[in-house]
């Protein structure tokens, strides 16, 4: 809206360099966070919506048990604001990014709206939330081959592989349910990290700046020819992933240990299909995993648990995700998170230096 009106209206050029609107995204999602927060917290406190504890978790999480959850409500208004006022409301993309990411915080509301009525860690029956992210993944399949229907210089269905620049085979509408395994993926992985007091939100926090950065590239016209990329005009998603950086900073001042709230599903879902959303958007889905390596992680350790258990009746962990094993193991719990955080680190860096390598 500001973007229409000053660049536009006003002919402010300034206004339409897109590394100075995301910063101010970023910078805005911040100070909104940081103001919002404590406002946030005593309405979630006066309701009395506070985070069920699972019974067969950690003891030391027991004391928890009745902090502010659903703060992704915080992050979404952190990021959403931003985005709205500064990013040019005519790009599709912009669009794409939005409804998508609201759509997740729809499911993990209704999700953690259930569990605090019941008093219960037990939300949304799994098949039914797992059926609304496939819908919402596949609607976005559909809409970017719609896209490229109408303007194939804007999208198509190739898959970009990291380190090869010759291989791009076409899915063609095989894409849909690729779109949908990204995205689903993508926030339950998101959602199984979100277990220690800023964790989730901070190794988020990486990769929302990686693929700031990359969003930027894909968006250059010389970068991008420079790297080999086949160009879509995907820059205005740096505004977005701007804000999302921001919102994820303000949310950690108010998640870091001891957290005074937590962002429950709502924040975990949609932030994990905001990520997988931009990584589809700017072609770099197969780079997703390498990005976020530690919400991988945290996703096989499930999947190798439950596996493993059912197969040889013996667990491979202490507890999944993997964050409860090294707690288990005597880790602390800000030890864990900053050994996590390095870790994140390392893949959004192994991440960058594939786009050289390529």
């Amino acid at each position: 809206m500001l973007y229409h009106l000053v660049y536009q209206v006003f002919d402010v050029r300034l206004a339409g360099s897109i590394t100075f609107r995301a910063a101010l995204a970023s910078l805005c999602a911040l100070v909104i966070g940081l103001v919002l927060g404590p406002w946030m917290i005593r309405r979630l406190r006066e309701f009395q919506i506070g985070q069920v504890v699972r019974q067969d978790g950690p003891a030391t999480h027991k004391a928890k048990s009745g902090t502010p959850t659903m703060g992704g409500l915080l992050i979404l208004s952190s990021v959403f604001i931003p985005t709205l006022l500064l990013a040019n409301l005519t790009d599709p993309y912009i669009w794409i990014a939005v409804l998508s990411t609201a759509a997740f915080g729809l499911i993990g509301f209704l999700d953690d709206y259930l569990k605090v009525a019941r008093r219960s860690h037990h939300g949304l029956f799994a098949r039914y939330k797992l059926l609304g992210q496939v819908v919402v993944g596949a609607l976005v399949g559909v809409s970017l081959i719609y896209l490229a229907s109408q303007e194939p210089a804007a999208y198509n269905t190739r898959l970009v592989f990291p380190f090869f620049k010759q291989w791009i085979p076409d899915l063609g509408w095989w894409y849909v349910p690729f779109a949908a395994f990204v995205l689903v993926s993508a926030s339950n992985t998101m959602n199984l990290t979100d277990g220690l007091d800023g964790l989730a939100i901070s190794v988020f926090a990486v990769s929302a700046v990686t693929f700031t950065a990359l969003a930027y590239l894909m968006g250059h016209r010389e970068l991008s020819e420079y790297l080999l990329f086949v160009r879509f005009p995907v820059g205005e998603l740096t505004i977005f992933c701007g804000a999302l950086v921001g919102a994820s900073l303000g949310f950690l001042w108010w998640n870091s240990h001891p957290a005074e709230i937590f962002m429950g599903d709502v924040g975990s879902l949609a932030l994990g299909g905001a990520l997988g959303t931009v990584a589809i958007l700017i072609k770099q889905e197969l780079l997703l995993p390498i990005v976020g390596g530690v919400f991988v992680l945290e996703g096989l350790s499930v999947i190798l648990q439950v596996g493993s258990f059912k197969l040889r009746g013996k667990r491979i962990f202490k507890m999944a995700p993997l964050h409860h094993h090294f707690e288990l193991i005597g880790w602390a719990e800000s030890k864990v998170v900053t050994r996590f955080l390095i870790l994140a680190i390392i893949f959004a860096l192994l991440s960058l230096a594939t786009l050289k390598v390529r």
